[in-house]
């Protein structure tokens, strides 16, 4: 039996298929949206169909942007001839924030898993190749995360461009800034002695 009209009951169901929001979260986002002023709430599902309808992928590193080429791509001062590889376009944003990173990106948009039959004909793994392949390109760092899958996809992809003859290198992995060695784990604590550097 429902507690709520079918149509309460529907947007918290839509609610809760958003990533890391449960039942309760859900419930509580659908009371929020319900409590709106009427203008507020008409411009709450605006901005979702604007952002569905205009928001497209990069046709150089598919990026989100709005425009057929990003404004990482189209910047005259990015390096070209460095291109970082991540999973996610939210993981671009990361790097972004630090302000240092100044060479450009290639989104995959997922990570190879076998489990969730993810292969490579699902990610942007053919366009990273013949984006290499164009030339222009001498380093392809690869930004995924430390994980199983993650470090699938980055051995997979840099197999495919050893013929290329470009530098593939990976994110050093290690302690975080501020942690107590401690209570860092085997294999992170592996990582940072492999991954140290003279000072």
């Amino acid at each position: 039996m429902s507690f709520f009209p079918s149509a309460l009951e529907t947007l918290i169901d839509k609610f809760a298929m958003l990533p890391g929001i449960g039942k309760k979260s859900a419930q509580r986002l659908a009371f929020f949206v319900l409590s709106l002023p009427e203008g507020e709430a008409e411009a709450f599902a605006a901005a979702i169909m604007d952002a569905r309808s205009s928001v497209r992928c990069c046709s150089v590193c598919h990026n989100l942007t709005d425009t057929d080429i990003c404004p990482i791509c189209s910047a005259a001062k990015r390096d070209k001839t460095t291109v970082c590889v991540v999973a996610e376009p939210r993981d671009v944003l990361s790097f972004e924030r630090g302000r240092e990173y100044q060479g450009v990106y290639h989104v995959l948009h997922g990570v190879l898993s076998p489990m969730s039959r993810v292969g490579p004909d699902d990610l942007k793994i053919s366009e990273l190749v013949s984006r290499v392949a164009a030339g222009g390109v001498e380093e392809v760092i690869m930004a995924m995360n430390p994980d199983t899958e993650g470090e699938a996809t980055a051995m997979y992809i840099s197999r495919l461009l050893k013929p290329f003859g470009v530098r593939v290198t990976r994110l050093a992995y290690g302690i975080p800034v501020g942690s107590n060695l401690e209570f860092t784990d085997d294999a992170t604590l592996l990582r940072a002695l492999e991954g140290r550097v003279e000072m």
